[in-house]
């Protein structure tokens, strides 16, 4: 069964607090949710976010800061923006920019980290996985296939 790999990269202030409050409370999202701490959602750029789908894995979220609560001003809206350009993007090299979100939390929304978690969880369930493991797969499969036809030649 798939099991989809996901990134939330998580503003140190906000959205990763978010995460360590959900498990100070034990409120439990899925293992599948691997947290990058990032000192502001708006310092990430979209080669950081294309270079985990080109990784393999399957989605991505941003937890950033609640609107005028960004330790760095208006970077979450900067962030917002690049989340926008990058999906489109993605829906252009058919990965599928649904495969990207960006929320926004307070450092005391814990219970909302986790319904994130789950809720991208369950979304990337039903995409299915990145279609560049797909290509891999096959292109893996295909080397292996040469292989055992040279075996059988030689």
């Amino acid at each position: 069964m798939f099991e989809p790999e996901i990134i939330a990269f998580c503003c140190e202030y906000c959205g990763y607090s978010a995460a360590d409050l959900a498990g100070a409370m034990r409120v439990e999202y899925p293992p599948n949710v691997v947290i990058v701490r990032v000192p502001c959602a708006g310092h990430l750029t979209p080669v950081h976010i294309l270079r985990v789908f080109e990784n393999g894995y399957d989605g991505v979220f941003i937890a950033s800061c609640l609107e005028g609560s960004c330790q760095y001003r208006t970077r979450n809206e900067r962030a917002e923006k690049m989340v926008s350009t990058v999906k489109k993007l993605l829906d252009e090299v058919r990965i599928g920019g649904e495969r990207l979100e960006i929320y926004k939390m307070a450092s005391s929304m814990g219970k909302y980290f986790a319904d994130i978690a789950i809720k991208m969880t369950e979304k990337i369930k039903k995409l299915g996985p990145n279609p560049i493991k797909l290509i891999e797969e096959r292109f893996e499969e295909e080397d292996q296939r040469k292989l055992l036809e040279m075996e059988v030649k030689i």
